[in-house]
């Protein structure tokens, strides 16, 4: 006698559909642009570095020679911002924030001395902008320099603490994720900086 067993599996079906929905949500803004960046480096696009933020190590506990382990580190100096290089001549020069709230963007998530740093770059001829996520959204924007400018006097004269999710609609760009580059941001500078 052979028995006939029907297989039913609906809870792996529903997590398999989860899975290939989400694909991308745990993959942080960084790590997105650092493939990017890769990519462009590999084709001869663009050369474009995450910077390193320089640290001052107090000590370091050594078990044995090869695990060894920083247990006390300090940051030299105030970092400026995360991305520097140069494309078609132009030197670039930004910083990554992911976001979770859904209808602004914090100014707290940056503080004076990058807004500095980034108008010394515009000022000298270069590209200065952000590179924000909208996590709720599961969206990329490039954030021009003098639009961030702009709040960021508001919030100094006025006391603005944000930059409202419909002013990234409307002044930002945004960059539709893909294979490779993941967020082609370079696109946004071809189209409205050179």
């Amino acid at each position: 006698m052979v028995m006939k067993m029907g297989l039913n599996f609906p809870t792996i079906k529903k997590e398999r559909q989860k899975i290939v929905n989400n694909a991308n949500r745990g993959m942080d803004l960084e790590e997105m642009i650092n493939q990017s960046n890769e990519y462009y480096l590999n084709n001869d696009i663009a050369v474009i570095y995450k910077k390193p933020t320089p640290i001052q190590i107090v000590k370091v506990h050594y078990p044995s020679r090869n695990k060894a382990v920083i247990t006390e580190a300090y940051y030299k100096t105030p970092s400026t911002t995360d991305y520097n290089g140069i494309y078609k001549g132009k030197y670039i020069d930004f910083d990554a924030k992911e976001n979770h709230n859904r209808t602004s963007w914090p100014l707290a998530n940056i503080s004076e001395h990058q807004v500095k740093h980034l108008k010394r770059v515009q000022d000298h001829g270069g590209i200065a902008f952000l590179l924000v996520a909208f996590s709720y959204y599961n969206e990329y924007y490039f954030l021009p320099f003098d639009v961030l400018n702009a709040y960021w006097k508001d919030s100094q004269e006025q006391g603005r603490k944000s930059i409202p999710y419909a002013v990234f609609q409307k002044q930002a760009y945004l960059i539709k994720e893909g294979f490779l580059p993941r967020l082609d941001y370079l696109k946004i500078i071809d189209e409205f900086y050179l």
